[in-house]
Parts: structure tokens; sequence; C-alpha cells
């Protein structure tokens, strides 16, 4: 059994987009030590299929817990639709049955149930709308809520290579679609889209944009209210980590850009775990 206070926050994502959240987890909750891992090197996952997506989510979770991480967060969609369930239920129990993983899926779904709407959209990444899961999660807490998904395959790596115009012309084409079925909110399904909120709202109008990165703080932190058991594990050193499964000079000035402030980023290898 692992001391009190010796167990860190990890926050997983694809790419770079996670610092979104990453940053406003910082803010709400600064105490904690955290390790931030970006898989730049295989990003996009959105357009691989779901046993790729789960191979690289398991691989990157393991260095998270092998890292002494107690808690490991999946701040990526597609990660969280495609993986999340078969590693919570097969692989932690065989592997780290006392750490725990969350995902964004249901918490995003949620903070959405407070729009007063009887239809909501959602724009994700193409694994994310094919997993079905935002559906599947909907008919479990809103069986009378309808949802409509529509799927971006082009965001994320224009989004990662700077190309944010081109981005907002896409966007653009995808909220109205989703518009045209008189949505009152459109939940941006990915990390990497809370860059594209301000164009998002302006395009959307009276329809609601929610933005991830604007309220999976504070779920944390209610979260780790309830479960004191995993809380009173988590260390109190304020550090940051970043790590990354490819560095160069792009992905560096990209993360500094989106996390706000210089930052030094680490480059890892992902390649061997200790539990298949």
């Amino acid at each position: 059994m692992a001391n009190a206070r010796n167990m860190k926050i990890g926050v997983f994502d694809s790419g770079l987009g996670g610092l979104f959240i990453f940053k406003s987890l910082i803010k709400k909750l600064p105490q904690y030590d955290y390790l931030y891992l970006g898989d730049v090197k295989h990003l996009p996952y959105g357009n691989r299929s779901n046993f790729v997506i789960y191979e690289f989510t398991k691989n990157a979770v393991d260095y998270l817990f092998r890292r002494n991480c107690g808690l490991v967060i999946l701040a990526c969609n597609t990660a969280s639709a495609a993986a999340l369930r078969k590693i919570q239920q097969e692989y932690l129990p065989r592997c780290y049955p006392r750490r725990k993983i969350l995902g964004v899926i249901v918490p995003t779904l949620e903070e959405t149930l407070a729009v007063r709407t009887g239809k909501i959209g959602v724009l994700a990444t193409s694994a994310t709308v094919n997993s079905g899961v935002f559906r599947e999660e909907l008919e479990k807490i809103s069986p009378r809520l309808k949802i409509y998904q529509e799927a971006a395959p082009l965001l994320v790596p224009l989004i990662e290579n700077g190309n944010l115009k081109e981005a907002e012309t896409i966007l653009a084409a995808h909220l109205r679609n989703l518009l045209k079925r008189k949505v009152g909110a459109i939940v941006l399904g990915c990390t990497h889209y809370p860059i594209l909120k301000t164009a998002a709202r302006r395009i959307a109008g009276r329809a609601k944009i929610i933005s991830q990165d604007e309220f999976l703080s504070a779920k944390l932190a209610d979260y780790l209210s309830r479960y004191s058991e995993i809380e009173k594990n988590l260390s109190l050193g304020r550090g940051r980590v970043f790590l990354v499964t490819d560095l160069t000079p792009h992905f560096q000035k990209t993360a500094e850009k989106w996390f706000g402030r210089k930052i030094n980023l680490k480059l890892v290898n992902l390649a061997s775990r200790r539990c298949g």
C-alpha cells in the first residue's frame, strides 16, 4: 500500500490540447503534484481504430502509474470514448487495483444537462462520434434528451499545426450543421477545441457552447471532496511535470502558447509496460 500523500495526479491527452484542461486544474487545485503526458508522437487519435486507441491509452496510463500517479484523468475525449471503459473494467483490476482513472464524457454531459433544452449537439473527432459513447451515457442520465453528433476529423491536425483561420472555417460549417437541428447547446467534445471557443460562440448565437476547460476542474474538486480515501494520498508539493512522446521546436512553442507561460517539455518513451 502506498504511503499517505505521495501520489501525483496524472493528466493524459493524445496531444497538447489537454493543456487547456491541465491549466484549469492547476488554477482550481494548485496544491497537488501533477504529471502531464501528451502522446504527440501518435496524434491525432481521432482517426484511428478503437484497438489502437486502447493500446496507446493503456501504455500512457501504465507509464503514469509507474511514475507514481494515484489518479489519472483522461483529458482526451477520444481516449475516454474508445478506451476508458475497458481500462476500468479489465486493466485496472488486473494491474493497478488501488488506482483510479477518470474520463471527461460523463462530467461533460452532466454540465450540459444544466442547459434547459431538449436537443444538444456534440462536435468531436470521428472516433468519439463513432464510439457512440455520448449517446449511450446520455441515455442513462436523460433518455428523453435528443443528441446530434458531428464528426470533425480535420480540426485537431489544423489546430496542432497552428492553422486556426482554416480551422475556424471548418468549425463554422460543422456548427451550422448542428444548428440546423435547432440544438440549444453544443458540446466541444475534444480538448483541442477550447482554442476555438470564442469563434464557436460567435457562430452559435443563442445556442450555448459547452467548453470542457471551463468546468472540469470544478468536477475534479467535487470528486476529491467525495472520495477522501483518494485525496488523502495525493501529494501537496505543487509540482508540475510536462511529458511528451515527441519533442520538436514546434511542439515546445505550441505548448508554451497554449499553457500561457514557459514550460519544460521532457521527452519520454512509453514502449515498455509492466502489466499487459
